[in-house]
This record gives C-alpha cells, structure tokens and sequence, in this order.
C-alpha cells in the first residue's frame, strides 16, 4: 500500500466489557483517530487517496485503462473530489467479463484470499485481498463493532457463512481485531446455535435480520423466552430490513437491532455502520471508502439527500481497487450524526434489481414487509410468488400466522394485508395466510421473490 492510501488512520482504543441491555443507557463511546477527524480533514485525506487509487487502478488493471482511455479521462485530471463524476463507472459485468483474476492489480503471489459470489445468475465475481487489504478490513469491522457497542471482552456470536461468501471470516477477523472473542457458528443447525448462546453466553450476535427471526422462533419453540439471552446487541447485515422488523426484533429479544453494510466487491461486511446511540442510518467509513448517489437511469449525480442508486469508490484497496462501482442499492446520502465527519445512508430500501414490476408498479419485498410486520395474528415470514395470468402479471403473498392464530382471524388478517398493500403500494394482490412453520426458513440471505412466470 502506497503511502498516500494508508496515511491517517491509528485504531488506538481499548475499554472495558459492558453488556448492554436495551432499556439501560449506553456506555462511552469508542473512537479511532479517524473517527475524529473534521470534514474538512477527512475530504483533504479522501482527495489524496483518490487520487493514488485512480493512479493504482490505471497503471495495474487493463479494464480500467480500456474504460479510462475511452471515457478520455487520466489520473491526474482529479484535481478535486468533484473531478469523480467525470470518471466511469464500474459494474458487476466488468468483473464477471474479467473472471476470475483480470482485474487484480496486484501479482497473485501478492494476493493472501479470494472471495467470490455465488454466481447464481452467471458467472460469479471474484475479489482478492492483500495483507493489507485483510488488516483494513479488519481495522473496519472492529469499528463497526465499537460503533454498535461492542466492547473489547465480550464474545462474538458469528452466524453469517463462512467460506467464499465475505460475512463470515470479515466479521470473524474484525471481531479478534475488537479483541473480542469470536463464536464461529456459520448459518444453519439452528437448534445448536441456540443451545450455543444459551451455554457460551455470548453478548453480540452477527447475522442476517431473516435468520434472527427463525432463531427466535426456535428459542421459543424450546420453550425458551429469547429475552432472557444473554445477547444484548444484534448486528444485522446482507439484506435490507425495515423499521418495523427492527422493532419486531428488538421486542422478541430485548437486544438493540443495528445496521452494517457492505458488499464484496467493495470489500465485505463493515463498509457503513449504524451507531447504537442513534440508530438513524449507517454511517460510512469515508476514510476508505467514497459514496456518490445517482440517477439509476442517467447516471447523473444526485445531491445529497436525494434517493438514487448507491456508488462506492475504494480508496485504500490494493488488490482489488474499485472506481465507482454501481451497487445497484437504493437509498439517500445525509449528513452524519454520531459521527459528524462521516456521512450516512438511510437503511436500503431495495435493489434496482430487486424491485418488481407489477403491472406497470414499482413493487419492493421491504413494502411489503413493513405490512405484514403491521398486522395482528401473523407471524413476519412471507413470501412474494409471481405468476401470469393470460397476460397479466400477478402477485400472491404468502403469509405464516402466529401460532393459535384462529381460522377467522387468518381471513381477516389477509384481506388487511392485500387493502395494505393497495392503499400504500398501488397493486392489487392475493393473500394466503398459511399454517406456522410452513415457509421456507433463511440461513444466509433471504430469498423473498420466486418468479414463477417462465415456469
């Protein structure tokens, strides 16, 4: 890592182990050097770090030279931050056109992990890390964790997958870097995992908001109250999730629910955080990483405060540099709150890719979601199926109800389900209300869409 990329950053914190109950006042907040900073002094840092990313990336990757070159633009004409929009940008088909290897900027004997997706729509896109790649990554997820009360001391219940997906080993890496003590439990054998926080007592739980809601209903289906746990924060990542299943969460299991965000391609898990003290969006570590928000459909740059589709521009990777990636997630730049010198994002409300489209209607999983979470008698699994009727598109919206939940209740909670999603959506939808654990539960990401119109 050149001097410009790594200038400014010192972890320098340690604290005491203090589990944190949701109705108890928070403890002192732990701070890095960077966390510190002014606006003014984290742009200065942003701006020098750009400008030896774009240089890494031209001079290492030939798909940015081809796409640089063609866009008529160099390194040095960044003169200012602003000068970013002028570069092009970087999609998911530029890595799976360079698979597995072709965009590394760094020789593979330089090169100490690969990570990848699970290329279930094509090819999947492979990222690399260097040394250093690991240690900020590292450096990062131990931020995120101080920033949503993790405490050097407690244990760290890791329930993302391990493997080629990033969410386990960089929550298991910045959990040690925390000085925490990591609980490598991976996704699935639910049973166990509850059997494990009960035995090991951990205080902190990193996991998808979709697996969390199948492990409180096996909590309670052992008779246990998760509200007596001994977990005291959740960190919830890799997919979107409302406000409402945030209360639902918090409610079940007496923890505070907080947000991280990060994507593979960028780096993994710990790109943005939401702090524990305001729990009003997530943070993003500006140090390493640079956010735009544009338009979907032109690219255009849009304000701050406007919803577009996010853009994220590593500042400090070596392995894999990344110009101006479209992430395709959909949310709004604000100023920042708990920590001033880092602007957040507002919770994602969807993917570009993941919208539907339902006769002529932009249609959102998280919509629909925050409806069912709104509804007495039903449980917050659902499943969205679309299918076609003659020609038209249809969607049905399966819904499991609470257990003891009566036959005529079932009836009118799916006719307040289908008029919610009417007055507040604009479609018109079937709804079943189902029997209790018919569903298929999550282990990793949650998949709530199942098209089956080409079937």
């Amino acid at each position: 890592m050149t001097a410009e990329m790594s200038a400014g950053v010192s972890p320098g914190v340690s604290g005491p182990a203090r589990p944190v109950r949701l109705g108890e006042p928070l403890p002192h907040t732990l701070r890095d050097d960077a966390e510190r900073l002014t606006r003014d002094g984290l742009r200065e840092l942003q701006l020098t770090r750009l400008r030896a990313s774009l240089r890494h990336a031209y001079d290492n990757v030939e798909t940015y030279r081809r796409k640089f070159d063609e866009a008529g633009v160099r390194p040095e004409d960044c003169r200012s931050l602003e000068d970013l929009a002028r570069f092009p940008f970087t999609t998911k088909a530029d890595l799976r056109d360079s698979y597995p290897f072709g965009m590394f900027a760094v020789p593979m004997s330089e090169v100490r992990r690969v990570h990848a997706s699970s290329g279930t729509t094509g090819r999947p896109t492979v990222v690399g890390y260097t040394d250093n790649d690991i240690s900020a990554w590292s450096d990062l997820v131990a931020r995120s964790l101080r920033a949503a009360g993790g405490r050097p001391g407690h244990k760290v219940h890791v329930s993302y997958g391990y493997g080629l997906f990033t969410g386990g080993l960089g929550a298991h890496y910045g959990a040690e870097r925390a000085g925490c003590t990591v609980i490598p439990a991976s996704g699935g054998m639910t049973a166990r995992q509850v059997r494990i926080i009960q035995d090991f007592q951990p205080e902190i739980i990193m996991i998808t908001p979709s697996y969390m809601l199948t492990l409180l209903d096996e909590f309670e289906r052992q008779g246990i109250d998760p509200r007596t746990s001994s977990l005291r924060v959740g960190i919830f990542g890799a997919e979107p999730w409302t406000e409402e299943m945030r209360r639902e969460i918090e409610e079940r299991a007496d923890l505070h629910a907080v947000d991280i965000y990060g994507l593979s391609e960028v780096m993994g898990p710990g790109v943005a955080q939401e702090c524990v003290e305001t729990k009003d969006g997530l943070h993003v570590w500006e140090d390493h990483f640079l956010p735009e928000v544009v338009d979907p459909v032109t690219g255009e740059v849009l304000p701050d405060g406007s919803e577009g589709e996010l853009v994220f521009t590593g500042l400090t990777k070596e392995a894999l540099p990344m110009i101006r990636y479209r992430t395709r997630d959909l949310t709004r730049l604000l100023p920042g709150t708990a920590r001033p010198a880092f602007r957040r994002i507002e919770k994602i409300t969807g993917r570009c890719d993941d919208m539907i489209i339902l006769r002529g209607v932009n249609v959102f999983p998280t919509q629909i979601e925050e409806i069912v979470l709104r509804v007495p008698g039903l449980a917050p699994h659902f499943q969205v199926r679309l299918t076609r009727r003659g020609r038209m598109d249809h969607m049905t919206v399966l819904v499991e109800a609470q257990q003891g939940t009566g036959a005529e209740r079932r009836e009118e909670a799916a006719r307040e389900v289908a008029r919610g999603v009417k007055d507040g959506v604009g479609v018109t939808v079937d709804v079943t209300v189902v029997d209790p654990e018919t569903l298929e539960r999550s282990v990793g990401k949650l998949q709530r869409v199942k098209d089956l119109r080409e079937e």
